[in-house]
């Protein structure tokens, strides 16, 4: 069977696990759309996950096909599109290439959030979402930092905001900062020195004193060029401080955003379970009369993978389906979002570790996928929420009415 006809299997694959969860034809239209691009997308992972370069051609055909203003309100030329659809669209790109799909899933998360909170002044808004429909700008945030780890652990900013003459000074260096080396504008933390508020500057990557100093060295996404983001007495006008963070982190409202990592996870994995069913019904070693699909271990293997789909796929996107169709009930979601991206996460790792086992060693060849996969998925363990923080979370929420 040829490596094409191989890869349409796998594509077919995709489609009709996807099926149960389109809704409506807006949504079958937008999945199609998005299909076209994750396929082609697959042909280039490999070498993008080879040389660890960021995917420039992906986004430039994201970029036309519009794919960067998808979560931009509509009364702002963009598709509006819920969280359902976030998740949907999502992880059918990551089976084309998870380092593409988690950094623009990022861009549209900030975005979608910013919409939802409504916490921008609105003319601000309007004018970077005006410039990511027109323009096709990419936006993240930059908050991590190597002293405080993960910015979901409450550490505070050692990049500093000084105020001086009705302007703002920034200096400090960010880590992780996703599509650092293409982004146009970064919501960046810092301190303020006077009062040690921990406040978000908006920073347009053209001022003087911005740079990315290119040292993303890892064994996983490696095409989203996590790169670090240094500002250097950079000066910014009064209103470039466009949200406070609350003191008391109790208060902070579920981010449904985040639902784009696991959603891109579970494509990975989704593209890895492909993988090993299409190998399954093809590979006849010698030694057997028929194709080892028909080995009950190996049927085995591949019910353990669909099981921890179906699992965490349900999961996921009845989550996100409550968080559109409940708007009263947010406020009390934090724990079923931060499980949802538990349990997606989790059920992602093992389907990739079945489906190494299903087609053996030749799953660790630097030519096949599968080792790709391996070393991608993991990286979601290391995405906000930890799986600690989750299972704090829950025992918390299980404990706040209990009297003793």
């Amino acid at each position: 069977m040829s490596i094409l006809a191989n890869e349409r299997k796998q594509i077919n694959l995709s489609e009709e696990l996807s099926r149960p969860f389109i809704q409506n034809e807006r949504q079958e239209s937008l999945f199609r759309e998005v299909a076209v691009l994750a396929d082609r997308f697959q042909t280039r992972a490999a070498a993008i996950d080879e040389e660890g370069r960021f995917p420039f051609e992906n986004f430039q055909e994201l970029k036309k096909s519009a794919y960067v203003s998808l979560t931009v309100p509509k009364q702002f030329g963009g598709k509006e599109i819920s969280l359902y659809e976030f998740v949907l669209l999502q992880e059918r790109l990551a089976q084309g290439d998870a380092s593409t799909a988690l950094s623009i899933g990022w861009h549209l998360g900030v975005i979608y959030d910013l919409r939802e909170r409504k916490i921008w002044d609105h003319v601000l808004f309007e004018r970077i979402c005006r410039e990511i429909v027109e323009n096709k700008v990419l936006i993240n945030r930059a908050a991590t930092e190597i002293a405080t780890g993960s910015p979901t652990r409450g550490g505070k900013p050692q990049t500093i905001a000084i105020k001086e003459n009705g302007k703002w000074r920034i200096t400090g260096r960010k880590s992780f900062t996703t599509m650092a080396v293409a982004l146009d504008y970064s919501l960046v933390t810092a301190t303020i020195e006077e009062s040690g508020e921990v406040g978000t500057f908006l920073i347009d990557h053209r001022l003087k004193g911005v740079r990315v100093e290119e040292n993303w060295d890892m064994l996983g996404m490696r095409g989203t060029r996590s790169d670090d983001l240094v500002l250097n007495q950079v000066e910014l006008p009064e209103d470039a401080l466009v949200e406070l963070e609350q003191l008391d982190s109790s208060n902070h409202p579920p981010r449904a955003w985040l639902l784009h990592v696991p959603a891109c996870f579970l494509g990975v994995a989704i593209a890895a379970r492909n993988y090993a069913v299409s190998f399954a019904a093809h590979y006849q070693p010698n030694s057997l009369p028929v194709p080892i699909k028909d080995v009950p271990e190996v049927q085995r293997k591949i019910g353990e993978m669909d099981l921890e789909l179906l699992k965490a796929r349900h999961v996921l996107y009845s989550v996100a389906q409550r968080w559109d169709t409940e708007p009263d009930k947010r406020e009390r979601m934090g724990g079923e979002l931060a499980a949802a991206k538990h349990i997606a996460v989790n059920s992602a790792n093992k389907v990739v570790d079945l489906a190494m086992r299903i087609v053996g060693a030749r799953s660790l060849q630097k030519s096949n996928p599968l080792q790709r996969y391996y070393r991608d998925v993991r990286a979601g363990l290391h995405n906000p929420p930890m799986d600690d923080a989750v299972i704090s979370l829950l025992a918390k929420q299980a404990l706040q009415h209990v009297h003793s």
